[in-house]
């Protein structure tokens, strides 16, 4: 049935839906959504009368606008009808709930909803999140436009299209919304981070808990440390285990470090066993030590190499780790005598061994300094990666700029530099 201009879900609320002889039938109370193409649509109306509830099928619907909704049914033809979690409701599960507008990066509050006719249904185009959805619903729209106008200023709309918004309740993933989805995993992990810093602990769990695993560890590596350590606590172990399994060992071992010890055990054992040893050598180390901060993630290649030897070695390790800014290199005893960078690398022939370029004057650090000595020779030498050596001058690991800015600086100053 087509709609008259434009109609929103608040003004059809609590107004009488009409039998064929013009006698009401019960007050609108709200309307059932089903999956739809393209968009979802309204399956039937629910009406109220006598304090009894009725469903009315949409295709039993003769008229439908925001002045008169008149039905092809009498009373005696009418379906009771019980509220059910498995529905899907308008204006019980849309209406004042919190979405993620994927478009604008931001969560914000369904106020009201648009609906338009297509193809002889009635589909939902578009969330009103402003403040005319407020006003709507107070019946006061026209008089705060009219107040408005007598500043020369207009009320704005702010509706954002279906297509655009990724409800964060899981029931309400009943409807179609593989663009949406896609849309929130192609955000920047730092965006994903903001998103879920701005809703409940709950709400966040389930966004994150229905994002790919990739993606929910990107997301939940820029949370602050006490929201992802919660964020883990209260998941399932083994799903929690595909998330940290997709981390750098340090990060995983600074969360895991953070759980009761049977959590951090159980997610442990659900990790694959190599990835498991790794974390859980880091975790042998204080938390504010060099041996706390470093990742056992780097590449290192024997000094003799030559650098073409080098290159196709690179190629595949080098997608395995998750930062490389040196390539260090190691004696016949398999001890750090070197380092390269990138850039040196990349400048030098081919033919050329390892040892011919490297920088031998090179700065370590033992796994029981303190995060302040760290951060000085890192400051004091412009490095952006320490390597961290044990007594006999084997390479543990690297503790990378990254890691130490994020020790040292203050929270809002941790984010204003992830946003430059």
């Amino acid at each position: 049935m087509p709609l008259f201009g434009e109609l929103f879900l608040s003004e059809i609320l609590n107004k009488p839906v009409l039998d064929p002889r013009g006698e009401e039938l019960g007050k609108l109370k709200d309307v059932s959504i089903v999956k739809g193409e393209p968009l979802p649509k309204v399956d039937s109306l629910i009406i109220e009368k006598k304090k009894n509830l009725y469903k009315i099928p949409w295709s039993s619907m003769n008229i439908f606008n925001k002045r008169i909704m008149a039905a092809t049914l009498y009373s005696d033809a009418l379906s009771p009808y019980t509220y059910s979690e498995d529905d899907l409701l308008a204006a019980r599960d849309i209406l004042d709930k919190q979405i993620v507008d994927a478009n604008g990066v931001k969560v914000v509050r369904a106020n009201d909803i648009k609906l338009e006719g297509y193809d002889s249904n009635a589909i939902l185009v578009a969330v009103d999140v402003g403040m005319r959805g407020i006003l709507r619903r107070l019946g006061i729209e026209r008089g705060g436009e009219d107040f408005l106008r007598l500043f020369r200023a207009q009320l704005p709309y702010n509706l954002i299209s279906w297509n655009y918004i990724q409800p964060l309740q899981p029931k309400l993933s009943t409807i179609t919304l593989t663009v949406p989805r896609q849309m929130v995993s192609e955000l920047h992990p730092a965006d994903l981070a903001e998103l879920i810093s701005q809703v409940s602990h709950n709400e966040g769990t389930q966004f994150v808990e229905n994002l790919d695993v990739e993606t929910a560890a990107e997301a939940i590596s820029e949370l602050e440390p006490d929201a992802r350590i919660a964020m883990i606590r209260d998941m399932k172990s083994d799903k929690a285990a595909n998330i940290i399994g997709e981390m750098s060992p340090d990060l995983a071992a600074d969360l895991l470090g953070g759980l009761p010890a049977d959590k951090a055990k159980d997610i442990l054992e659900h990790i694959k066993q190599e990835d498991a040893e790794d974390i859980q050598e880091l975790l042998s180390h204080e938390e504010d030590t060099a041996g706390g901060l470093m990742t056992n993630e780097f590449i290192a290649y024997p000094a003799k190499m030559t650098i073409r030897e080098i290159m196709t070695r690179f190629k595949e390790d080098a997608p395995e780790i998750e930062t490389v800014y040196y390539i260090y290199a190691l004696d016949e005893d398999g001890k750090l005598c070197g380092v390269v960078s990138l850039r040196e690398l990349l400048l030098s022939e081919l033919d050329v061994r390892l040892s011919e370029i490297m920088e031998t004057k090179l700065k370590t650090i033992g796994p029981e300094a303190d995060e302040m000595q760290v951060a000085g020779i890192i400051s004091k030498y412009n490095l952006v990666a320490l390597p961290v050596v044990d007594n006999e001058g084997f390479l543990m690991g690297i503790v990378t700029i990254d890691d130490i800015v994020d020790r040292i600086l203050p929270a809002q100053a941790r984010r204003k530099r992830r946003g430059v």
